[in-house]
């Protein structure tokens, strides 16, 4: 990641025009008539890869994760909107051209979870959020994904960058699993962007009790303003797949001077009750802004293993069980699970 750190600086908000003007970096709190509302976020859209400018074209440098080489792309903010030196501008910009560090870890935790037997993304519907570079849902194509949907606030991230981007990280016409998998793009606010979602429109052969939604969304440094956190959670509600999708959340632990953070939007989501959150990764080593890989399911899926756990008269109806109820990657995972807890073994 040092090769990266130029690039993967401190967290900024609001830039000044005014250097010597001191900001809090939270509009409610900067009584100033220098700070207008916000405008109304912009349309929700998807966009086509033959929509991408050719005006603005990223130059792509590799990025070595472990001995996983992908690459990123690199625009200039100024180019693409007309700012200088600013990490995010709201209701403007949302930060998609920077590579943040989350994406990375993200990337290195999938990863590690492939192969240690935890998850197998083959044949699943994916969606990042606040996807920027996207290598997380790059990582998830090459993996043998069947869908990736990647979004991100602004169209024109997803034009000079991360369509550039994911064109250039995976193989056309080629004999790699990743060749077959629908990817799309799609822009937007959080509050809004569920009604172009393909995956959640509801299909009349389906039938009411059809379960429609994501298998797995992804996001990194998603939750670094407190008043995005509820939108942002409504969202992966509507998204996430009944009972059997999951969450996997990089993030910052605390996002110093505007107040979010991975335990703030954890505290959401234990608050509401519906799902449940395990830490599965910490990068940082006890630093003062410690960076977590979060994992979050829905309650009633884990409340199931916890029965069959405890069940070993279960244990011979689990595979078809699992079959049923859940994909097939998530049998062998679970099924890897019992047998380490010795739910498998004769008393």
């Amino acid at each position: 990641m040092s090769a990266n750190q130029s690039e993967l600086g401190s967290f900024r908000l609001f830039p000044s025009n005014d250097d010597n003007k001191p900001q809090l970096g939270l509009s409610f709190l900067d009584d100033s008539p220098e700070n207008p509302p916000l405008p109304p976020p912009p349309p929700c859209l998807e966009v086509l890869p033959d929509q991408v400018s050719s005006s603005v074209k990223p130059t792509f440098e590799p990025v070595n994760l472990d001995g996983l080489t992908l690459l990123k792309g690199r625009v200039s903010t100024h180019d693409v909107f007309a700012l200088s030196n600013s990490d995010l501008v709201p209701g403007k910009y949302e930060g998609g051209l920077k590579l943040w560090e989350g994406s990375l870890d993200l990337v290195k935790t999938l990863r590690s979870e492939v192969e240690s037997n935890n998850l197998s993304l083959i044949g699943l519907n994916i969606l990042e959020l606040g996807c920027g570079h996207g290598l997380p849902g790059i990582f998830s194509c090459l993996q043998g994904a069947s869908a990736v949907h990647f979004q991100d606030f602004n169209s024109e991230v997803l034009e000079r960058l991360t369509i550039p981007n994911v064109v250039a990280n995976l193989p056309v016409k080629s004999q790699s699993r990743s060749a077959d998998a629908e990817v799309r793009f799609f822009a937007g606010d959080w509050s809004k962007v569920h009604q172009i979602l393909p995956n959640l429109q509801t299909k009349e052969h389906l039938g009411s009790s059809a379960s429609i939604g994501y298998d797995i969304i992804l996001m990194a440094e998603t939750v670094y303003s407190i008043s995005t956190l509820p939108s942002l959670y409504e969202l992966i509600k509507k998204c996430m797949r009944h009972p059997h999708g999951v969450v996997y959340m990089a993030a910052k632990k605390y996002y110093f001077g505007v107040g979010g953070g991975s335990r703030r939007f954890i505290s959401l989501v234990e608050k509401d009750g519906v799902m449940a959150a395990s830490l599965i990764a910490e990068v940082g080593g006890g630093s003062s802004n410690v960076r977590e890989v979060w994992k979050l399911q829905f309650k009633s899926i884990i409340q199931t293993f916890e029965s069959l756990r405890t069940n070993k008269a279960a244990v011979d109806r689990t595979p078809a069980l699992l079959t049923i109820q859940q994909p097939p990657f998530y049998m062998e995972a679970h099924l890897d699970h019992l047998k380490q807890m010795e739910v498998w073994n004769s008393t």
